[in-house]
Protein backbone atom coordinates (compact mmCIF):
# COMPACT_ATOMS: atom_id res chain seq x y z
CA UNK A 1 0.00 0.00 0.00
CA UNK A 2 1.21 3.46 -0.92
CA UNK A 3 -0.29 6.73 0.27
CA UNK A 4 -0.38 9.44 -2.39
CA UNK A 5 -1.13 13.11 -1.85
CA UNK A 6 -3.60 13.98 -4.60
CA UNK A 7 -4.05 17.63 -3.66
CA UNK A 8 -2.88 20.06 -0.97
CA UNK A 9 -4.03 23.55 0.00
CA UNK A 10 -4.03 25.88 2.99
CA UNK A 11 -7.32 26.53 4.79
CA UNK A 12 -8.33 29.39 7.07
CA UNK A 13 -9.34 27.31 10.09
CA UNK A 14 -7.50 23.99 9.88
CA UNK A 15 -4.15 24.84 8.32
CA UNK A 16 -2.95 22.58 5.54
CA UNK A 17 -5.53 20.28 3.98
CA UNK A 18 -4.47 17.30 1.89
CA UNK A 19 -6.51 14.88 -0.19
CA UNK A 20 -5.07 11.36 0.10
CA UNK A 21 -5.37 8.30 -2.08
CA UNK A 22 -4.20 4.83 -1.07
CA UNK A 23 -3.01 2.60 -3.91
CA UNK A 24 -2.73 -1.18 -4.02
CA UNK A 25 -0.86 -2.94 -6.80
CA UNK A 26 0.94 -1.30 -9.71
CA UNK A 27 0.20 -0.85 -13.38
CA UNK A 28 -3.02 -0.22 -15.27
CA UNK A 29 -5.38 2.00 -13.31
CA UNK A 30 -8.19 -0.50 -12.96
CA UNK A 31 -10.51 0.67 -10.16
CA UNK A 32 -10.92 3.76 -8.00
CA UNK A 33 -13.09 3.71 -4.86
CA UNK A 34 -14.35 6.90 -3.20
CA UNK A 35 -15.77 7.03 0.32
CA UNK A 36 -17.08 9.80 2.57
CA UNK A 37 -17.68 13.20 0.99
CA UNK A 38 -19.50 14.75 3.95
CA UNK A 39 -18.70 15.04 7.61
CA UNK A 40 -21.54 12.77 8.78
CA UNK A 41 -20.86 9.83 6.44
CA UNK A 42 -19.39 7.54 9.09
CA UNK A 43 -20.69 4.36 7.48
CA UNK A 44 -19.05 5.23 4.16
CA UNK A 45 -15.69 5.95 5.80
CA UNK A 46 -15.94 2.79 7.89
CA UNK A 47 -16.52 0.68 4.78
CA UNK A 48 -13.42 2.18 3.17
CA UNK A 49 -11.37 1.32 6.26
CA UNK A 50 -12.51 -2.32 6.10
CA UNK A 51 -11.87 -2.46 2.37
CA UNK A 52 -8.41 -0.90 2.69
CA UNK A 53 -7.43 -3.51 5.27
CA UNK A 54 -8.62 -6.30 2.96
CA UNK A 55 -6.80 -4.89 -0.06
CA UNK A 56 -3.56 -4.46 1.93
CA UNK A 57 -3.73 -8.11 2.93
CA UNK A 58 -4.43 -9.20 -0.64
CA UNK A 59 -1.48 -7.14 -1.85
CA UNK A 60 0.82 -8.81 0.72
CA UNK A 61 -0.40 -12.22 -0.45
CA UNK A 62 0.22 -11.35 -4.12
CA UNK A 63 -3.50 -11.59 -4.85
CA UNK A 64 -3.77 -8.34 -6.79
CA UNK A 65 -3.32 -9.25 -10.43
CA UNK A 66 0.06 -8.18 -11.77
CA UNK A 67 -0.20 -4.98 -13.78
CA UNK A 68 -3.39 -3.80 -12.04
CA UNK A 69 -3.78 -0.88 -9.64
CA UNK A 70 -6.60 -0.01 -7.24
CA UNK A 71 -6.98 3.33 -5.49
CA UNK A 72 -9.09 4.09 -2.41
CA UNK A 73 -9.92 7.70 -1.50
CA UNK A 74 -11.48 7.24 1.96
CA UNK A 75 -12.58 10.82 2.68
CA UNK A 76 -12.82 14.15 0.88
CA UNK A 77 -13.90 16.14 3.93
CA UNK A 78 -12.30 14.74 7.08
CA UNK A 79 -11.96 18.28 8.54
CA UNK A 80 -15.75 18.53 8.82
CA UNK A 81 -15.91 15.01 10.25
CA UNK A 82 -13.39 15.99 12.94
CA UNK A 83 -15.64 18.91 13.88
CA UNK A 84 -18.91 16.90 13.77
CA UNK A 85 -20.12 19.08 10.89
CA UNK A 86 -21.86 17.86 7.73
CA UNK A 87 -20.42 20.26 5.14
CA UNK A 88 -17.20 22.20 4.53
CA UNK A 89 -16.40 24.23 7.64
CA UNK A 90 -15.69 27.70 6.26
CA UNK A 91 -18.66 28.17 3.92
CA UNK A 92 -20.98 25.18 4.55
CA UNK A 93 -20.70 24.05 0.93
CA UNK A 94 -21.25 20.47 -0.21
CA UNK A 95 -18.34 18.92 -2.12
CA UNK A 96 -20.72 16.59 -3.94
CA UNK A 97 -22.46 19.60 -5.49
CA UNK A 98 -19.24 21.07 -6.91
CA UNK A 99 -18.33 18.76 -9.78
CA UNK A 100 -16.65 18.87 -12.24
CA UNK A 101 -14.92 21.51 -10.13
CA UNK A 102 -12.68 24.46 -10.82
CA UNK A 103 -8.93 24.51 -10.05
CA UNK A 104 -9.17 28.26 -9.37
CA UNK A 105 -12.51 28.23 -7.54
CA UNK A 106 -13.53 27.98 -3.87
CA UNK A 107 -12.01 25.27 -1.68
CA UNK A 108 -14.67 22.61 -2.27
CA UNK A 109 -14.62 23.25 -6.02
CA UNK A 110 -10.83 22.75 -6.06
CA UNK A 111 -11.17 19.50 -4.09
CA UNK A 112 -13.84 18.30 -6.53
CA UNK A 113 -11.61 19.13 -9.49
CA UNK A 114 -8.60 17.31 -8.03
CA UNK A 115 -10.70 14.27 -7.13
CA UNK A 116 -12.19 13.96 -10.61
CA UNK A 117 -8.86 14.53 -12.36
CA UNK A 118 -7.40 11.56 -10.48
CA UNK A 119 -10.47 9.30 -10.47
CA UNK A 120 -11.19 9.69 -14.20
CA UNK A 121 -7.95 7.87 -15.03
CA UNK A 122 -9.43 4.57 -13.81
CA UNK A 123 -11.51 2.13 -15.83
CA UNK A 124 -14.04 1.43 -13.07
CA UNK A 125 -15.29 3.78 -10.38
CA UNK A 126 -17.09 2.86 -7.18
CA UNK A 127 -18.57 5.45 -4.83
CA UNK A 128 -20.05 4.75 -1.38
CA UNK A 129 -22.92 7.22 -1.17
CA UNK A 130 -25.34 8.29 1.54
CA UNK A 131 -29.08 8.01 0.93
CA UNK A 132 -30.94 11.30 0.46
CA UNK A 133 -33.53 10.26 3.07
CA UNK A 134 -32.74 9.76 6.77
CA UNK A 135 -33.36 6.16 7.72
CA UNK A 136 -32.51 2.55 6.96
CA UNK A 137 -32.73 0.94 3.55
CA UNK A 138 -31.83 -2.25 1.72
CA UNK A 139 -28.22 -2.10 0.43
CA UNK A 140 -28.20 -1.59 -3.33
CA UNK A 141 -26.39 -0.24 -6.37
CA UNK A 142 -27.80 2.79 -8.12
CA UNK A 143 -27.22 3.69 -11.74
CA UNK A 144 -28.65 6.13 -14.24
CA UNK A 145 -31.16 4.28 -16.42
CA UNK A 146 -29.31 5.60 -19.49
CA UNK A 147 -26.21 3.56 -18.55
CA UNK A 148 -27.58 0.40 -20.15
CA UNK A 149 -24.18 -1.18 -20.81
CA UNK A 150 -23.24 -0.98 -17.13
CA UNK A 151 -26.31 -2.83 -15.85
CA UNK A 152 -24.81 -6.24 -16.62
CA UNK A 153 -21.61 -5.23 -14.85
CA UNK A 154 -23.62 -4.00 -11.85
CA UNK A 155 -25.04 -7.51 -11.46
CA UNK A 156 -21.49 -8.77 -10.83
CA UNK A 157 -21.47 -7.07 -7.40
CA UNK A 158 -24.08 -9.59 -6.26
CA UNK A 159 -26.10 -7.05 -4.26
CA UNK A 160 -29.83 -7.54 -3.67
CA UNK A 161 -30.98 -4.71 -5.96
CA UNK A 162 -29.73 -2.62 -8.85
CA UNK A 163 -31.78 0.56 -8.84
CA UNK A 164 -32.19 2.53 -12.05
CA UNK A 165 -32.94 6.23 -11.72
CA UNK A 166 -33.96 8.90 -14.20
CA UNK A 167 -31.84 11.29 -12.17
CA UNK A 168 -32.66 14.57 -10.44
CA UNK A 169 -31.50 18.01 -11.61
CA UNK A 170 -28.87 18.32 -8.87
CA UNK A 171 -27.14 15.14 -10.03
CA UNK A 172 -25.62 17.07 -12.93
CA UNK A 173 -23.08 18.48 -10.44
CA UNK A 174 -22.31 15.28 -8.51
CA UNK A 175 -19.21 13.11 -8.71
CA UNK A 176 -20.99 10.05 -10.10
CA UNK A 177 -22.52 11.90 -13.03
CA UNK A 178 -19.35 13.75 -14.03
CA UNK A 179 -17.18 10.69 -13.46
CA UNK A 180 -19.40 8.72 -15.85
CA UNK A 181 -19.22 11.50 -18.43
CA UNK A 182 -15.41 11.43 -18.19
CA UNK A 183 -15.42 7.85 -19.48
CA UNK A 184 -15.24 5.75 -16.31
CA UNK A 185 -17.84 3.03 -15.69
CA UNK A 186 -19.27 4.21 -12.36
CA UNK A 187 -21.31 2.37 -9.72
CA UNK A 188 -22.87 4.01 -6.66
CA UNK A 189 -23.20 1.71 -3.65
CA UNK A 190 -25.70 2.55 -0.92
CA UNK A 191 -24.83 0.56 2.18
CA UNK A 192 -27.82 0.78 4.46
CA UNK A 193 -27.00 3.84 6.55
CA UNK A 194 -24.98 7.01 7.00
CA UNK A 195 -24.51 8.41 10.51
CA UNK A 196 -24.63 5.06 12.29
CA UNK A 197 -22.22 2.23 11.60
CA UNK A 198 -24.02 -0.94 10.59
CA UNK A 199 -21.51 -3.79 10.70
CA UNK A 200 -23.58 -6.23 8.67
CA UNK A 201 -24.32 -3.79 5.85
CA UNK A 202 -20.67 -2.65 5.83
CA UNK A 203 -19.48 -6.23 5.37
CA UNK A 204 -22.04 -6.68 2.58
CA UNK A 205 -20.64 -3.64 0.76
CA UNK A 206 -17.01 -4.78 1.15
CA UNK A 207 -17.84 -8.29 -0.07
CA UNK A 208 -19.69 -6.82 -3.06
CA UNK A 209 -16.68 -4.73 -4.10
CA UNK A 210 -14.24 -7.62 -3.70
CA UNK A 211 -16.63 -9.86 -5.66
CA UNK A 212 -16.73 -7.34 -8.50
CA UNK A 213 -12.96 -6.82 -8.54
CA UNK A 214 -12.46 -10.60 -8.64
CA UNK A 215 -14.93 -11.12 -11.47
CA UNK A 216 -13.33 -8.31 -13.47
CA UNK A 217 -9.90 -9.95 -13.20
CA UNK A 218 -8.37 -7.30 -10.94
CA UNK A 219 -7.81 -9.42 -7.82
CA UNK A 220 -7.71 -13.11 -6.95
CA UNK A 221 -10.29 -13.63 -4.24
CA UNK A 222 -12.55 -16.51 -3.31
CA UNK A 223 -15.93 -14.98 -2.56
CA UNK A 224 -19.45 -16.29 -2.22
CA UNK A 225 -21.78 -15.76 -5.12
CA UNK A 226 -23.92 -13.13 -3.45
CA UNK A 227 -27.41 -12.32 -4.73
CA UNK A 228 -28.89 -12.56 -8.17
CA UNK A 229 -29.63 -8.86 -8.35
CA UNK A 230 -33.15 -7.61 -9.02
CA UNK A 231 -33.05 -4.70 -11.46
CA UNK A 232 -35.81 -2.18 -10.87
CA UNK A 233 -36.70 1.44 -11.57
CA UNK A 234 -36.55 3.73 -8.56
CA UNK A 235 -39.56 5.75 -9.71
CA UNK A 236 -41.79 2.65 -9.52
CA UNK A 237 -41.38 2.29 -5.77
CA UNK A 238 -44.26 3.57 -3.67
CA UNK A 239 -43.45 6.37 -1.20
CA UNK A 240 -45.53 6.76 1.96
CA UNK A 241 -45.49 10.18 3.63
CA UNK A 242 -46.38 11.17 7.17
CA UNK A 243 -49.73 12.92 7.59
CA UNK A 244 -48.80 14.36 11.00
CA UNK A 245 -45.74 15.35 13.02
CA UNK A 246 -44.81 13.61 16.26
CA UNK A 247 -43.04 10.61 17.75
CA UNK A 248 -42.53 7.85 15.19
CA UNK A 249 -43.27 4.34 16.46
CA UNK A 250 -42.59 1.77 13.78
CA UNK A 251 -43.77 -1.82 13.71
CA UNK A 252 -42.15 -2.89 10.44
CA UNK A 253 -38.47 -2.55 9.53
CA UNK A 254 -36.58 -2.76 6.26
CA UNK A 255 -36.68 -5.74 3.91
CA UNK A 256 -39.91 -7.12 5.37
CA UNK A 257 -42.90 -8.38 3.43
CA UNK A 258 -46.09 -6.42 4.08
CA UNK A 259 -49.67 -6.80 2.93
CA UNK A 260 -52.16 -4.17 1.90
CA UNK A 261 -53.80 -2.57 4.94
CA UNK A 262 -51.12 -3.77 7.37
CA UNK A 263 -50.15 -1.34 10.13
CA UNK A 264 -46.60 -0.15 9.54
CA UNK A 265 -46.23 2.54 12.20
CA UNK A 266 -47.96 5.05 14.45
CA UNK A 267 -47.36 8.75 14.92
CA UNK A 268 -47.87 9.88 18.51
CA UNK A 269 -48.63 13.36 19.81
CA UNK A 270 -45.54 14.28 21.92
CA UNK A 271 -47.66 16.41 24.27
CA UNK A 272 -50.57 14.06 25.03
CA UNK A 273 -49.18 10.63 24.14
CA UNK A 274 -52.21 9.91 21.97
CA UNK A 275 -51.90 8.21 18.58
CA UNK A 276 -52.75 10.85 15.99
CA UNK A 277 -52.01 8.81 12.87
CA UNK A 278 -51.81 5.15 11.92
CA UNK A 279 -49.61 4.40 8.94
CA UNK A 280 -51.17 1.59 6.88
CA UNK A 281 -49.61 -0.03 3.84
CA UNK A 282 -51.53 0.90 0.68
CA UNK A 283 -50.09 -2.09 -1.18
CA UNK A 284 -48.48 -5.49 -0.75
CA UNK A 285 -44.74 -5.65 -1.20
CA UNK A 286 -41.35 -5.36 0.50
CA UNK A 287 -40.21 -2.42 2.61
CA UNK A 288 -37.18 -0.85 0.94
CA UNK A 289 -36.73 2.24 3.14
CA UNK A 290 -37.87 3.05 6.69
CA UNK A 291 -37.55 6.33 8.60
CA UNK A 292 -35.60 5.61 11.81
CA UNK A 293 -35.53 8.89 13.76
CA UNK A 294 -37.50 9.26 17.03
CA UNK A 295 -39.43 12.25 15.64
CA UNK A 296 -41.03 12.70 12.25
CA UNK A 297 -42.19 15.89 10.55
CA UNK A 298 -45.34 16.22 8.52
CA UNK A 299 -45.30 15.21 4.85
CA UNK A 300 -41.89 13.50 4.82
CA UNK A 301 -41.21 10.07 3.34
CA UNK A 302 -41.32 7.46 6.09
CA UNK A 303 -41.53 4.28 3.98
CA UNK A 304 -40.66 3.21 0.47
CA UNK A 305 -42.20 -0.05 -0.68
CA UNK A 306 -41.30 -2.29 -3.58
CA UNK A 307 -44.67 -3.31 -4.91
CA UNK A 308 -45.31 -6.96 -5.63
CA UNK A 309 -45.69 -7.72 -9.29
CA UNK A 310 -49.24 -8.23 -10.52
CA UNK A 311 -50.75 -6.96 -7.29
Amino acid sequence: MTRETLYTMNTAFRGEYSLYGYTYGRGEKAACIVGAMRGHEYQQLYICSLLSRKLARLEEEGAIIQGKQIMVIPSLNYSAMNASHKYWLSDDSDINRQFPGNPSGPATSRIAYATLENARQYTYGIQFRSFYLQGQFIPHIKMMDSATEGINLANLFGMPYVLLSEGRPYEAITLANNWQKAGTEVFSIYSGGTERIHEGYAETAVSAVLRFLSRMGIIKYNCQGGYISTVMEEEKMLSIRSSEAGFFKRYVGTNEEVTRGQKLAEIIDPMTGNTISEVLSPTSGITFFVHDKPLVFQNVVIYKIIRKLHK
